[in-house]
């Protein structure tokens, strides 16, 4: 059975590099990236079921480093199993919706490939037992990031974003490599297994274990290296949900629990990542709630929500173990990628991802309706949802941590994690306020054809002025308003809303004139591509619901306090009745009561892209100053010497006129002569 561990990181790889030679065959493309996430998924699940236990899965042999061991294994444990196929199956999900999102997007096969290698990087990173593959797979991850948020190359804010991820987390990343090839070097190998049970010198572990947390920070999006998060929303959707709900931002959870046993007897570095996460939960939490833009609102609520796993693993005594921090990543992966996946489509309705031309939109659908519930109760921590249950299993792992003597950290995790419940609760009662309240949706007429209307969006919002007054028809053609095509038919003669996909394209995606026709038959390809979008948000959506019986086969998961949950239910109720009251009294929008400077203040992040730019130019400044005290000041001395040496060099052959002297002449002829009468002379 180990070639089923192998095959969980092998099949996505394949599968991105088929994608990129097929780029030319959307068609190919397609299958092969909606194929192998369905073969990833079962494999993984196959894997899950029945775990080798074991930590010495061979993949390529070891490498040759002296005598630094590197095996370069593979593991297979409950814990990878579960987490695995979580990845695969949200992996699955999003390339599925991707079909219908970037269904005419030139681009898409490039796409999907990227997707495809950046699964394969997290489920490599999942299933590795060395570090050394550990770091490979965090890698993969950071440049498929790159592409991915980039994707709309076109676009100067999709670039600039990407270069910002890319920087961010690679300076963050010189942390992480010091600190793995500290461990290693601490324990003479990269096998992850010796690294745990090395014992000794405590002094080079802290420092290990505090570049790793600093590694993890850039990479999760913790304060001060958080900014990059929100603005990788100016990547397509999918990516968007890629990258926030079960990869790359929660890669660094699934690092710090493999490494736990070292964490747990280090105060030094669990203090460490209990503040950055403390404070990055509250802050995130608070600045989501004044966002104006569904995505970035998203965006800082993961922020908060990594934290949150982070938190547990910082403050849960040792004796929980990494349950609570692993079963809010589990929990956070379904209500996360349901949330973006349903903004993505919400996005395509309103022809914006800013919430105001959203309102009523939601209403749109019964399954993105109540997807978009769903997902923000599971988010919020309504039970019976699975939020609910692991965000409470940490509340009640953070106080068990305090009680047993953790101290400081425990209680400043437990001061930030109630109050980010208030804050998650907030925010998501108003987003789900302005979504739901509003003018009801244009339907389609009885001609088949779907009036879309734009209304004004706050600035920097996604909108595209090119689809105001057009049409949209059954099959996905642009018609003039009003053209008459003959719309799709139930049995009862009225169009079946859950079959026809009436939605115009994202509007940051591009409409060129290719026909997709992925596959023919049973249905249409209107039909199919709606099929896709719907079934990955139910999907979705039954995760959120049910996704605490995954947990069970988990130990430690599923730990929930009565006083804690009671605490936390009375907490979510209060914010949201209070949001209610807020709205209700003629502010649609319950953020609106925050001054206006305030509110724009949060809404550019509260000046860190500023200081961003600043410590770029101070970088900058710095190595210029290097440059001139290394030209002008050290190297003057040397410098000048030798143009000293040279002037005067230039100085003597000026003055001599290059004609050999009489007195020369005579010199050289009684040298000569002499050396004669010494030769002939001589006895």
């Amino acid at each position: 059975m180990t070639w089923v561990v192998r095959l969980v990181v092998l099949v996505p790889a394949l599968a991105g590099l088929a994608g990129l030679l097929l780029a030319r065959s959307r068609p190919a493309a397609q299958r092969i990236a909606v194929g192998a996430a369905v073969a990833t998924t079962v494999l993984a699940l196959i894997q899950w079921v029945a775990p080798l236990g074991t930590g010495d899965i061979d993949t390529f042999g070891a490498l040759p480093l002296g005598d630094l061991s590197a095996p370069l294994h593979l593991l297979s444990d409950e814990l990878s199993g579960l987490i695995g196929f979580v990845v695969a199956f949200v992996v699955l999900t999003i390339q599925a919706y991707t079909v219908w999102y970037l269904r005419e997007d030139a681009r898409y096969p490039q796409f999907a490939a990227g997707v495809s290698l950046f699964a394969a990087g997290m489920l490599l990173l999942v299933q590795s037992a060395d570090l050394v593959l550990t770091l490979v797979g965090w890698e993969i991850m950071g440049w498929c990031s790159w592409l991915l948020i980039g994707h709309d190359s076109e676009r100067a804010a999709a670039r600039r974003a990407a270069y910002k991820a890319f920087m961010v987390t690679r300076i963050a990343d010189i942390a992480m490599v010091v600190g793995l090839i500290t461990l290693s070097v601490r324990a003479r190998s990269t096998d992850l297994f010796a690294v745990l049970t090395e014992p000794g010198r405590t002094g080079l572990l802290t420092f290990g274990l505090v570049c790793v947390v600093f590694g993890i920070a850039g990479k999760s999006g913790l304060v001060p290296f958080h900014d990059w998060l929100p603005d990788a929303m100016e990547g397509p959707t999918p990516v968007s949900a890629l990258i926030h709900a079960a990869t790359m931002v929660a890669a660094g959870s699934y690092v710090i629990a493999r490494l736990f046993s070292l964490y747990a007897g280090n105060d030094a570095a669990r203090t460490v990542l209990a503040v950055l996460a403390a404070i990055t939960m509250v802050y995130a939490a608070a600045l989501a709630f004044a966002q104006s833009d569904l995505k970035r609102l998203l965006a800082y609520s993961t922020l908060s929500q990594v934290a949150i796993m982070l938190s547990a693993l910082a403050a849960a005594p040792a004796a929980f173990g990494v349950g609570p921090g692993m079963g809010h990543l589990v929990g956070h992966a379904f209500f996360k990628a349901l949330l973006f996946l349903g903004g993505g489509w919400l996005a395509v309705i309103a022809g914006s991802t800013a919430l105001a031309p959203m309102a009523g939109h939601v209403r749109s659908g019964v399954v993105l309706r109540w997807g978009m519930a769903i997902g923000f109760a599971a988010l919020a921590g309504v039970p019976p949802l699975v939020g609910f249950f692991t965000k409470d299993t940490v509340i009640d792992a953070a106080l068990e941590g305090a009680a047993d003597g953790a101290g400081f950290r425990a209680w400043v995790v437990v001061v930030a994690l109630f109050a980010t419940v208030l804050l998650t609760a907030a925010y998501c009662t108003r987003a789900w306020l302005v979504l739901a309240n509003g003018p009801q949706p244009a339907r389609r007429p009885a001609n088949g054809a779907l009036e879309v209307e734009r209304v004004g969006a706050p600035a920097g919002s996604v909108t595209n002025s090119r689809l105001a007054g057009v049409a949209w028809s059954p099959d996905g053609a642009v018609v003039a308003a009003g053209t008459e095509r003959p719309p799709e038919q139930t049995s009862a003669g009225e169009p079946d809303p859950e079959l026809v996909d009436e939605t115009p394209p994202a509007p940051s995606e591009h409409r060129p004139s290719v026909q997709v026709a992925p596959w023919r038959g049973w249905w249409s390809d209107t039909e199919l591509l709606a099929l896709l979008r719907t079934a990955s948000v139910a999907a979705l959506a039954a995760g959120s619901v049910l996704g605490t019986l995954l947990l069970l086969t988990l130990p430690g998961s599923i730990h929930v306090g009565w006083l804690s949950a009671v605490v936390s239910v009375l907490l979510i109720a209060g914010a949201a009745w209070a949001v209610w009251v807020v709205a209700r009294r003629g502010q649609r929008d319950a953020a609106d009561v925050l001054p206006q400077p305030v509110r724009a203040a949060a809404v550019a992040g509260l000046g860190a892209d500023t200081a961003y730019a600043a410590f770029g130019r101070a970088v900058v400044a710095t190595a210029r100053l290097v440059v001139f005290l290394d030209r002008d000041v050290l190297d003057a001395y040397p410098r000048a010497f030798a143009a000293t040496t040279r002037a005067v060099g230039r100085a003597g052959q000026r003055t001599h006129r290059a004609v050999p002297s009489l007195g020369l002449i005579g010199v050289v002829a009684g040298v000569v002569v002499v050396a004669v009468l010494g030769v002939t002379v001589w006895r």
